[in-house]
């Protein structure tokens, strides 16, 4: 079922204020996710890649317009989607893929596979498997932060089907409460799993549900990496003067099913192509050609390094090697000395 065609209010939609490298950064970031997701995807198919794999095909602006509007310290907290904000964030494809492929050298060392992956240096603190997991968390995280005195934040990324369970509305409620500095993203892709937001919830603009507890909540065309980046820059500045959480709401959009294994019958051809007629790189590109920021031949360069940084990070994943089965629990448990050996 489609959604309402509703107004989306935000923030400023300006493109006088950015640098060619900003521009760069946010079309080279969401190109690489979607070469990426792709080649995901195809190796999925190839059984390759084993167990859940979620993909972010569509939703690219939603995290590479959040890192152009944070700055170094802040912290990201996602839920099991979650292949393309260590990829934003500039971790390297080779130890994604590797993970994806259950290998040592993997970013969580092939424990933690599509939906538990993890980067301390870069502050990303998962891909959390169980839906809503992550938002308590992302609270704590930024109660750390304030306690600790710092100016940094914590963001939050949940699903829409997320806004239903108990977890958010206590962490809305003890955030605004303590005026932690939290951002919570909703990623509103229209669907929980095969289900849309017009099926399950009575507040169908989710936003809404931040304003019971007196927290400033907005809509985003989060379709357009610009108006995600002013948005996020506004409750940023918020959070580091002290004055607690945002919740927006991202009216995005995911091209594939829920997973690998959801041919997503639930939505219509139409639908899906309405969408893509927004698509959030073709957006930004237009725009740069249009300020002369870039050149079709710089772009179709980049293109074709973006293909290239892929396929290396697939013969990179396919070429390491798998834990080794002495070391099955290590990073698992904090004590490495068991009682007991895998033979």
């Amino acid at each position: 079922m489609p959604r309402k065609k509703e107004k989306v209010s935000t923030a400023i939609n300006s493109t006088n204020d950015f640098s060619k490298e900003t521009f760069l950064y946010w079309y080279k970031s969401m190109l690489l996710i979607r070469k990426f997701e792709e080649m995901a995807g195809k190796l999925y198919g190839q059984q390759k890649i084993r167990g859940f794999c979620h993909l972010y095909i569509g939703q690219e602006a939603c995290i590479s317009g959040c890192v152009t509007a944070l700055k170094e310290g802040d912290k990201y907290i996602t839920s099991y989607r979650d292949h393309a904000h260590p990829l934003a964030l500039g971790t390297n494809p080779n130890f994604i893929m590797a993970e994806l492929f259950g290998k040592e050298v993997g970013i969580s060392h092939g424990r933690g596979g599509s939906m538990h992956m993890f980067d301390k240096k870069r502050n990303f603190f998962g891909g959390h498997g169980i839906v809503g997991n992550q938002i308590p968390i992302g609270a704590g995280i930024g109660f750390s932060e304030l306690y600790k005195g710092t100016d940094n934040l914590c963001v939050t990324f949940l699903g829409d089907g997320a806004v239903r369970i108990g977890a958010f509305h206590e962490a809305l409620n003890i955030s605004m409460f303590l005026k932690i500095p939290v951002i919570f993203v909703i990623e509103n892709n229209g669907y929980a799993m095969g289900t849309s937001v017009e099926r399950s919830s009575n507040v169908t603009e989710l936003y809404k549900i931040g304003m019971a507890y007196d927290i400033p909540s907005y809509p985003v065309d989060a379709m357009n990496v610009i108006k995600v980046h002013h948005i996020v820059s506004k409750a940023a500045e918020r959070a580091r003067k002290g004055l607690g959480p945002s919740l927006l709401e991202f009216r995005t959009y995911r091209y594939k099913g829920h997973s690998m294994s959801d041919p997503a019958n639930y939505r219509s051809k139409q639908e899906l192509e309405d969408y893509k007629n927004k698509d959030p790189i073709q957006q930004i590109k237009k725009v740069m050609l249009l300020k002369k920021v870039s050149n079709e031949l710089e772009l179709e360069r980049i293109n074709e390094q973006t293909k290239i940084q892929v396929n290396n990070s697939v013969k990179f994943a396919e070429e390491a090697s798998y834990p080794d089965k002495k070391d099955v629990y290590n990073y698992i448990y904090e004590q490495k000395n068991y009682p007991f050996i895998v033979e």
